[in-house]
């Protein structure tokens, strides 16, 4: 005799079933899913899980998001069709009636729900891996020396830690501790150099505002530190870390002070205003590492040997990199940068298994310091 499986919920039941089945299936209402096969069942709990862990992460993005979510947005996040998208919002509406729905200038539809209609999502407490997420940056920001994220960062964890109940809390703390372990955040501090906190922090709040900043800096010409007012844009980090900031009074040129050499800093009552052209990211982008010397900006190529060429072809040496696998196997790799000396740190660990081909000026740098007796590449 043939036994016809049982009819699959829909999403709107599928997520209220596996929300309540806490004393079975038998306890939904929905007996006759025994009549599957175990195999189908099984089958059946693992996809109805998979979608309703979905569409309350959609729930999540709907809530979290000032102007809602989007169909692109939901492409991006779980990887889907425009298709399944659109019928992830249909899900969304049938399991949250409350949901709103606008469009912008450009004629793209948003979903939006509000935090009170969203108390379902408190139920999944918090993932040990977004835990051990939050802690990764806690650590992060410690070894940079960001205290202001530290103490941010610390104040969003005890705050999710606060909703959960205590053996869960717990469980999730043991979690997130062996994340750590694991990709060695817990005892391995790094090289860097020393930043007086307080510095740091005032620093923070002038880029803010912005406000106007005095530091007490010293040179590599001064000998001792001397008073600048400048107008501060961003931090570049590094082994060593600098100040992007222009001086007042100066020739208007962008300016990298190292942190290290800082003494003082002091945050001015006064603001001023931020030049509209300029982007962190793109004059990051001008040099190797932290530091910039425009004489050297240009063209770098660098050739990978056969031997290091797999292991060298899964680094980002530069935001802008081109690769070029050749025929004898090696690998050739260019960019547009400055920095010759922070470069030829890096290529100290690549020993003999490397070839600068431009700019000669880097060549002549590197030529007398390729080892071959390394055991071991970067």
């Amino acid at each position: 005799m043939e036994v016809r499986p049982a009819e699959v919920p829909h999403h709107h039941e599928m997520l209220h079933l596996i929300l309540s089945c806490e004393g079975g299936i038998t306890s939904t209402g929905r007996s006759d899913l025994l009549s599957l096969p175990r195999c189908h069942l099984l089958s059946w709990c693992l996809m109805s899980f998979s979608k309703a862990s979905d569409l309350l992460r959609l729930a999540e993005m709907a809530t979290s998001r000032h102007n809602g979510v989007a169909l692109q947005e939901i492409e991006e996040e779980f990887g889907v069709d425009r298709r399944t998208a659109q019928r992830m919002t249909k899900a969304l509406e049938d399991c949250f009636p409350n949901v709103e729905t606008r469009k912008d200038g450009e004629r793209r539809k948003f979903w939006k729900l509000r935090g009170e209609d969203a108390r379902l999502m408190l139920t999944r407490g918090i993932r040990n891996s977004e835990l051990a997420a939050v802690e990764m940056g806690i650590r992060r920001a410690e070894r940079e020396g960001a205290t202001n994220e530290v103490k941010a960062l610390t104040s969003l964890r005890d705050r999710l830690l606060s909703i959960m109940p205590g053996p869960h809390a717990r469980r999730a703390e043991a979690d997130a501790e062996a994340v750590l372990e694991a990709h060695g955040f817990a005892s391995r501090p790094g090289p860097r150099v020393r930043v007086e906190p307080n510095i740091l922090a005032t620093i923070a709040e002038a880029l803010k505002a912005p406000n106007m900043l005095t530091i007490g800096y010293t040179g590599e010409r001064d000998n001792a530190a001397r008073e600048r007012l400048v107008e501060p844009y961003g931090l570049l980090l590094g082994i060593r870390r600098y100040l992007v900031a222009r001086e007042k009074g100066g020739d208007g040129r962008f300016r990298h002070f190292r942190l290290d050499r800082v003494s003082s800093a002091r945050l001015e009552a006064h603001s001023f205003p931020r030049d509209p052209e300029f982007d962190l990211d793109a004059h990051a982008g001008r040099a190797f590492g932290s530091y910039h010397a425009e004489a050297e900006y240009g063209e770098v190529v660098w050739r990978f040997a056969p031997s290091a060429a797999p292991i060298a072809r899964e680094f980002v040496f530069h935001p802008q990199q081109k690769m070029t696998d050749e025929p004898d196997g090696s690998l050739t790799v260019r960019f547009h940068a400055s920095g010759w000396l922070e470069m030829a740190w890096h290529l100290y660990q690549w020993g003999d298994r490397v070839d600068v081909l431009a700019p000669e000026g880097l060549r002549s740098l590197v030529a007398s310091h390729q080892r071959s007796d390394f055991p071991a590449l970067p």
